[in-house]
């Protein structure tokens, strides 16, 4: 009997863990020790890619580098896609609604900007800070996650629909590619939109509540805006081992 690739036995993981999961509920611990875990060992070759895939090196013809996005699988309860990067290009800051998401850096480095919108203690609920009738920039407190570099064989990172940093951008220091599981994937008609944001330092603006953050801490602060951004991604075949959905 031939040996169960990397990639199916990820899929197969997926499929056990996330059919009980959906909008805001989160794996049990031990089960995303288990996507971890399968996670963790991923290689670049494990996916039918290497080092100089041409995925990872698009260049527009103004120069401009081209991101690429391999589906290798997605259905109402998960997505397993790889996001290919040319060196210097981004994915814009952007949030992940009601989900659970894992990634591992396959290869190369990769700088990642995360955030979590900060919660008022006294109710335990996200806090707006600033009426956007008043304050018209719409402005809205987050607190940094993550601002660091990653290179490969990184552990896999998780963020979690309201912590580990659900509002991220990553940015390619050297071309690299990214292994992505979402649980539940995006959807417009279930409202699980893609949401852009621009953030701002947190001395950018002065709001009711802003003076609560000591200010040696307010360098791990940051106001995020709502934008509309035209950021778009090729997408390319998947010619990796083939997945078995109906096992």
């Amino acid at each position: 009997m031939p040996e169960t690739s990397p990639v199916q036995r990820l899929f197969n993981t997926c499929k056990e863990v996330f059919a009980a999961c959906g909008p805001d509920i989160v794996p049990r611990p031990e089960d995303v020790e288990r996507i971890k875990a399968a996670l963790d060992d991923m290689r670049l070759e494990d996916v039918g890619l290497n080092p100089d895939t041409p995925y990872c090196h698009i260049m527009a013809p103004e120069r401009l580098p081209i991101i690429a996005r391999l589906r290798l699988h997605e259905c109402d309860k998960f997505s397993i896609v790889i996001f290919c990067l040319p060196a210097s290009s981004a994915i814009p800051l952007h949030n992940h609604p009601g989900m659970t998401v894992f990634s591992k850096l396959l290869f190369g480095t990769m700088h990642i900007k995360s955030y979590d919108w900060t919660v008022d203690r006294s109710s335990g609920t996200s806090a707006v800070l600033g009426n956007p009738q008043i304050q018209p920039f719409g402005v809205r407190m987050a607190k940094v996650k993550v601002n660091s570099e990653f290179t490969a064989s990184c552990e896999t990172s998780i963020l979690y629909p309201a912590n580990g940093g659900n509002m991220h951008r990553l940015t390619a220091v050297t071309a690299c590619a990214v292994l992505d599981v979402l649980s539940p994937p995006y959807s417009d008609p279930e409202g699980r939109h893609c949401t852009y944001y621009r953030d701002f330092p947190f001395t950018s603006f002065s709001v009711d509540g802003a003076s609560s953050v000591p200010e040696e801490e307010r360098e791990d602060y940051a106001w995020l805006q709502e934008i509309q951004e035209d950021f778009s991604v090729v997408g390319v075949p998947y010619t990796g081992p083939i997945i078995t959905t109906d096992n």
